[in-house]
């Protein structure tokens, strides 16, 4: 299938800033593979890199995100797919001393009845609850809070998931020499997935082999989109013929064709 290329998106992430005085120690992604009934035990590491004290709140949201920016952090247990209700934590309310390191403990524990295979998840929010700076303006106050998000993603059966990967709207980004693909693309399967995106790009006459490019993986839960970039610096304006590939962890991989015209 051939697509001209027309639009243009962008994406927020949901990684929350790092400029506060809390740290996540032991990364922001927990994957586990579930069974029924099963009981699982981990724990997220956070250190106080301030002086002072920090008191820092802990609690479940569902999380949505999409490649046109939008990122939602909604009520527990809202996502159909939500495993909210499978988890438990120790506390929901720390005060850590100056440069103190913590551990939070989360137990969870999956029904005995789930019939849906696939992915469940929701996040641990790591919300230190002092104002992390404030400035005036017009006699308006401006405070900062700034948070971690952690992902607990627990998969059922997902050796029977489904991956469908779909590309949904692909552009040219061009910022002087630098030319960037920015590829949408939506997780329609049951399965959480971490793809890489690629190009291939060929003289559109002699059919010759320009060269192949890459993106960084990224993780793709179900029912979400996110903005890929490549960067194609290195081929000079033209016309070409493209294909776009993902591919992911587990060897899935889909691919598109496309016309590619780089402009002066």
């Amino acid at each position: 299938m051939s697509k001209r290329i027309l639009f243009l998106f962008f994406l927020a992430v949901p990684v929350l800033s790092a400029k506060a005085g809390i740290f996540v120690l032991n990364g922001l992604t927990h994957l586990y593979k579930v069974e029924n009934g099963q009981v699982l035990k981990g724990k997220v590491q956070i250190q106080n890199t301030a002086d002072h004290p920090q008191d820092v709140k802990i609690y479940l949201q569902d999380l949505s995100y999409f490649a046109d920016g939008r990122t939602l952090y909604i009520d527990p247990q809202t996502n159909e797919k939500s495993n909210a209700g499978w988890v438990k934590l120790n506390t929901n309310l720390i005060t850590l001393k100056g440069k103190e390191k913590l551990d939070i403990f989360y137990e969870i524990t999956v029904p005995q009845n789930v019939t849906d295979i696939g992915t469940y998840w929701s996040v641990l929010i790591i919300e230190p609850t002092q104002i992390i700076e404030s400035a005036k303006q017009t006699g308006v106050t401006i405070t900062n809070t700034m948070r971690y998000a952690i992902q607990l993603i627990t998969n059922v059966q997902p050796e029977k998931a489904k991956t469908d990967l779909n590309f949904e709207r692909v552009d040219i980004e061009i910022n002087g020499t630098n030319r960037e693909v920015k590829l949408a693309v939506a997780n329609k399967g049951t399965l959480y997935t971490r793809p890489v995106a690629g190009i291939e790009i060929f003289d559109r006459i002699t059919g010759s082999k320009v060269g192949s490019f890459q993106s960084g993986p990224m993780g793709l839960l179900p029912s979400t989109s996110k903005m890929f970039t490549i960067d194609i610096s290195a081929v000079n304006p033209g016309n070409y013929s493209a294909v776009l590939l993902l591919s992911d962890q587990n060897d899935n991989a889909f691919a598109m064709n496309i016309d590619l015209e780089l402009k002066e």
